[in-house]
């Protein structure tokens, strides 16, 4: 992969992560209250819809820029003298590998956006002294596995789907797809990968939101699946897929839509 077009993956990719993050801000505010262990209007219901938004503002463009330099170099060091029937193959592994390295900068400011959501009236610099000075770092690593154990199957439903609409797509019209059916094929594949990959952001969202010394604070993402499917069942896995589904399918629209036009731009 040449320099222009990793630094061309790096910068589309913050500019796309940072737009989608803050244009949806409060549909992952919703969706995390309503996975949150006391329930939607003890966590805040709709009040403080932006808390925690500080530590996304920052968090954003380094997250999707790391994401997409890995996931592009890998695609492009896989994809070379590889057999096309490879290629979906090739699409997991580069966004596992991706996520891995994105998950390093996300966890930390996911920790801490998710504990402001739930605490409206505590500023985000509060949450982030008081997580450093009772946990210490590993605090802001509290729920890594369990990301990376949500991401990774998301990306490997996600990006193998939307790489194979595109070229569906691509295939239909005699072109190669514009950034708007870029984002349209975004916007169907993150919608599904989202609902099959719920119950993971539910085990991610109660051991992130855990008080230090909980069973849900060991990180153990099996135990969190089952403590909530005793306590509340298949709606408990499932809480605030609808959010977060509608988060995803428009965070796919514009998150890959935008980074495909931007790369093309730069390019």
């Amino acid at each position: 992969m040449e320099p222009r077009e990793s630094w061309a993956a790096l910068a589309a990719g913050g500019v796309a992560g940072v737009c989608v993050d803050l244009i949806l801000f409060p549909l992952d505010t919703v969706k995390t209250r309503l996975q949150s262990p006391q329930g939607f209007r003890k966590a805040g219901g709709f009040r403080g819809i932006y808390a925690g938004v500080p530590s996304t503002a920052i968090g954003s463009f380094p997250n999707a820029a790391a994401f997409f330099i890995t996931y592009e170099n890998v695609k492009s060091v896989l994809h070379h003298g590889s057999a096309s029937y490879l290629t979906p193959a090739t699409h997991m592994v580069a966004a596992s590998l991706g996520e891995v390295v994105a998950c390093l900068i996300r966890v930390p400011s996911e920790v801490v956006k998710q504990r402001a959501q739930v605490s409206p009236s505590s500023s985000t610099l509060r949450i982030l002294s008081h997580t450093l000075y009772h946990e210490g770092i590993q605090g802001l690593y509290r729920g890594y596995k369990s990301t990376v154990l949500r991401e990774i199957p998301f990306s490997l439903v996600q990006f193998p789907l939307w790489e194979s609409l595109k070229d569906l797509w691509s295939w239909k019209q005699g072109h190669v797809v514009d950034s708007w059916q870029s984002a349209v094929c975004g916007a169907f594949a993150g919608g599904f990968a989202a609902a099959v990959t719920t119950p993971l952001d539910v085990a991610k969202t109660r051991i992130m939101l855990a008080k230090a010394g909980s069973s849900n604070a060991s990180g153990n993402v099996l135990a969190a699946l089952g403590g909530i499917w005793r306590t509340q069942g298949l709606s408990g896995l499932f809480a605030g897929v609808v959010p977060r589904m509608a988060a995803i399918s428009l965070g796919g629209f514009i998150f890959l839509g935008t980074y495909e036009k931007t790369h093309q731009l730069l390019l």
